[in-house]
């Protein structure tokens, strides 16, 4: 596998037409974005997009999103953009939000899971618009992660799964944001939330008025119209459980310490209550700002696998603004469960 190291010394320019070159021969390449690493290969070529579902172990029915580097791409890839798609893509593109438009005939049904429509994306990232544009193609990139795993935030995360199943990395540091792009279904009447992400329900209500969330994603019971979203993701080896209190979190470290296993918390710096000695704890910052826990989430959740941690305890946050993102990639983690506490 080629490993390209941005700010070593090769120039950028060089690493941008290697890299290309290998998107266009129908390779993949993980490259880092401002969400998270993705797995790029060409959107437009079929047989390098079977190549992403192999390499990650996806099924087949989990859309991929094309991504692009200037708005003018979406004439080959969709049927329209709907007048509320456009004021989205003026207001927060390039950035970490992806549209599902009325797919073209130009993109293969392996990069839509099959469906009419295909998820389009500007990620607001130097070192993905340099190499988007170098390779003359929409690339399809899901994040750079063996399906199900914790996402890649790091070039170390992506070569722990993948070094073994892609041609080349670009290693262009630790991303920003930390969590995957909101994806918003805009097919419809109404644009619908698929997934939540940094751009939030309140924040494309204030362009477009009414943003629905789809019903899955405030209950398991219904059925999620992105049909990735019925897959369990992120989810790290250890038992992960949420806990609504700090005290609900305690306690439960102290049960599990008392039959010896090794726990590690993540919580935020304003927790106060005493814990096992021995139990890991990752503070992430403040209530006030949950950003910094968006950012090393997944890192997080991977240092404990390497640390070997048996059980986690996650603190939830409350369910508003970036939290909604947030409480999303906690819960399937943690395959919804939460600490039973004693209100409860």
């Amino acid at each position: 596998m080629k490993i390209w190291n941005i700010g070593q010394d090769q120039a950028i320019d060089e690493i941008f037409r290697e890299a290309g070159l290998f998107i266009k021969e129908g390779n993949l390449v993980a490259f880092p974005t401002e969400t998270v690493y993705g797995l790029g290969g060409d959107g437009l070529n079929p047989e390098a997009c079977k190549k992403i579902f192999a390499a990650k172990g996806r099924p087949a029915d989990n859309p991929l999103i094309l991504h692009i580097y200037q708005t003018k791409q979406l004439d080959e890839l969709t049927l329209n953009v709907p007048e509320t798609a456009k004021a989205f893509i003026k207001a927060f593109w390039p950035g970490p939000l992806t549209l599902v438009l009325p797919k073209s005939v130009r993109v293969p049904y392996e990069a839509t899971g099959g469906l009419e429509s295909v998820a389009v994306r500007m990620p607001d990232h130097p070192i993905a618009l340099g190499l988007i544009e170098a390779a003359g193609t929409p690339i399809a990139a899901p994040s750079a992660n063996l399906s199900g795993k914790p996402s890649p935030t790091r070039a170390q995360d992506v070569l722990e799964d993948l070094a073994d199943r892609i041609d080349g990395l670009i290693d262009g540091g630790d991303t920003q944001i930390g969590l995957e792009s909101t994806v918003v279904d805009c097919t419809g009447s109404l644009p619908v939330i698929l997934r939540p992400g940094q751009v939030t329900q309140e924040m494309l209500e204030k362009i477009a008025g009414i943003v629905e969330l789809d019903p899955h994603l405030a209950s398991e019971e219904q059925a999620p119209k992105a049909p990735g979203m019925k897959y369990n993701h992120y989810a790290p080896k250890a038992l992960m459980k949420l806990a609504k209190t700090n005290e609900g979190l305690a306690q439960e470290a102290y049960e599990a310490t008392k039959t010896g296993k090794k726990v590690a918390v993540l919580v935020d710096e304003e927790f106060n209550e005493a814990l096992p000695e021995g139990v890991i704890v990752q503070r992430w910052g403040s209530l006030d700002d949950r950003s910094p826990l968006a950012r090393y989430f997944y890192s997080s959740l991977r240092q404990f696998d390497r640390d070997e941690i048996e059980l986690i305890l996650a603190l939830a946050v409350p369910e508003e603004g970036l939290g909604v993102a947030i409480m999303n990639r906690m819960r399937k983690a943690a395959g919804n469960q939460f600490v039973e506490e004693e209100s409860e």
